[in-house]
């Protein structure tokens, strides 16, 4: 990353308070950038605020799926640098409300395109995609060349995003790119049906970890803070060469859930067994992808292996513990 291509850069984070959007909003307010995040909904114990970045960037008020919000947000801060994060991301909400799920990221996707496309100023932009994107492929790992096949809503939703900005690259020159990243896990994500937030919580109230699957199912899980450096270093590599690319990031290191409970159990030298319930549905057995292109084309690598992220992420959990009731459902 480089703070002198941030210095001073108006940049406008949609989902700035969630997981990936508060890291990459720390960071880029640590690079000098000016940063105006969209919050939907005040979430007081986002990791945005228990950071304490939250005073330190601009915030606007409204949803993706307000278009006019979008574009005067767009022009009034003279936005030159999108990242679209924002998006409904829980596979079981998406199975459940399907509606909401599409609005979300495939009508807010389509309203940012569109605001994007008819703002001067505007000069990259980043979309996030997923690995789901992809749907359930034989061959493994995905590479981008890899088909857009998603099949259960939320797999569908991510799909059509990613397809929304292919489209208005090659029919408005729009410079936009898209990421496809696997599972993100770090502190800050207070969403613990995730298998990560979930276990560390699970241990330090010293209950049995649930496992909703099998415990078979196979993931990338991805640091957020190498998610958080990967979207940035995309950015500042948008040249026109690579406008309308998408791109895998990925430590390539897949595991399934059980694997990575039990890391997560020796990190924390708990001998609790987790209990495995067999109960998901409308999930992809395996996925997992290649980050070939954005090493030889960006230069990206991952800087933290599985046992840094987690070690990393487990004192984020601890420390929340101690110093509030965070944890608490």
């Amino acid at each position: 990353m480089s703070f002198e291509f941030w210095n001073d850069r108006n940049v406008f984070v949609t989902g700035c308070t969630g997981l990936l959007g508060s890291w990459l909003t720390k960071k880029l307010v640590e690079s000098g950038a000016n940063v105006i995040g969209l919050i939907r909904d005040l979430v007081p114990k986002s990791n945005l605020n228990w950071s304490g970045f939250d005073d330190k960037i601009v915030t606007v008020r409204g949803e993706i799926e307000d278009y006019f919000i979008l574009e005067r947000v767009l022009n009034e801060y003279e936005i030159d640098t999108v990242f679209h994060l924002a998006a409904q991301t829980i596979v079981t909400i998406a199975n459940r409300n399907p509606i909401s799920t599409f609005n979300a990221n495939i009508k807010g996707t389509w309203n940012l395109l569109e605001a994007a496309r008819r703002s001067p100023l505007l000069e990259r932009m980043v979309v996030a995609s997923s690995d789901k994107a992809y749907g359930s492929q034989l061959n493994l790992p995905y590479d981008e060349k890899t088909p857009l096949e998603g099949k259960h809503p939320y797999d569908v939703s991510k799909s059509c995003a990613d397809l929304l900005c292919g489209s208005y690259h090659e029919t408005y020159g729009l410079p936009v790119c898209v990421t496809r990243c696997g599972n993100f896990y770090g502190g800050g994500d207070l969403n613990f049906n995730r298998i990560v937030p979930g276990t560390i919580r699970s241990v330090l109230e010293n209950n049995r970890p649930i496992i909703r699957s099998d415990g078979k199912m196979v993931r990338d899980y991805f640091y957020i803070e190498d998610g958080a450096e990967a979207y940035m270093l995309l950015a500042e590599k948008m040249t026109k060469k690579i406008h309308g690319e998408a791109f895998n990031f990925s430590n390539e290191d897949p595991m399934n859930v059980l694997e990575i409970v039990n890391e997560i159990l020796k990190a924390m030298s708990s001998d609790l067994k987790p209990i495995i319930r067999n109960e998901s549905s409308n999930e992809i057995e395996k996925q997992y992808l290649s980050a070939l292109k954005a090493r030889e084309i960006l230069g990206w690598n991952s800087r933290y292996s599985m046992e840094e992220g987690l070690e990393k992420t487990i004192k984020w959990y601890q420390d929340l513990s101690l110093n509030s009731n965070q944890l608490k459902k």
